[in-house]
């Protein structure tokens, strides 16, 4: 990705500590005098519904689709008529954003909480037969092309969705920007494996539980 990292969609309305930004409002007319409200920073069912059209779809062909983009415009793809590969990453975790948030009441963005690690607590709850959850992460993993990749995420992402889990869409975006390169998918396939089947001490585990 860019040097600078653009603010992506979702941190606009989540903030760094994984709750709900908000925005002080003075009150109007009688009662002026009364300390501001604080609102909570939603994004509107409006966008969701724009973001999720995007499902299926390559990057750059949602025309509503495409304000949403953050990253920068690579001059030399866009003469070729083409989106640049940070760009088509960031469309697929636009759009897996917008369906893991519909009806959600909690964010649905949670930073620092990675793809596997996310899967695993689904893996955990106890609501899904993790054989048949292990097959679905493993075909993933072992897709072949981005559009395969995303495909498969979008299955997952609702898995996470009807358990309320959260993830990081910043780490996720990078996840679909590292599967454009053979390279790539390798530290994609080690990131997600040494979390998923969590290899680590098991008081680190623990502590990774409580901070999740």
């Amino acid at each position: 990705m860019s040097e600078k990292t653009p603010s992506r969609y979702w941190t606009r309305f989540i903030g760094a500590d994984g709750k709900w930004r908000r925005l002080k409002r003075r009150p109007q007319g009688e009662g002026k005098q009364r300390p501001p409200r604080e609102d909570e920073q939603r994004p509107p069912g409006e966008d969701l519904a724009v973001l999720r059209s995007g499902l299926g779809r390559p990057a750059g062909t949602v025309f509503a689709v495409v304000p949403f983009y953050t990253s920068p415009i690579d001059d030399h793809a866009a003469r070729r008529g083409e989106v640049s590969a940070e760009q088509a990453a960031e469309h697929v975790a636009l759009a897996l954003f917008g369906l893991h948030q519909q009806g959600q009441d909690s964010p649905m963005h949670k930073p620092g909480l990675s793809v596997g690690r996310a899967l695993r607590r689904l893996r955990q709850s106890g609501r899904f037969a993790e054989e048949a959850l292990d097959r679905r992460v493993t075909a993933t993993v072992n897709a072949t092309s981005v559009s395969s990749f995303a495909y498969r995420l979008r299955g997952l992402v609702d898995q996470l969705r009807s358990q309320g889990i959260p993830l990081d869409y910043d780490l996720l975006l990078k996840d679909v920007l590292d599967w454009h390169h053979a390279d790539g998918r390798q530290r994609v396939r080690r990131r997600w494996g040494l979390a998923y089947f969590d290899w680590s001490s098991p008081s680190t585990a623990d502590a990774q539980s409580v901070e999740s």
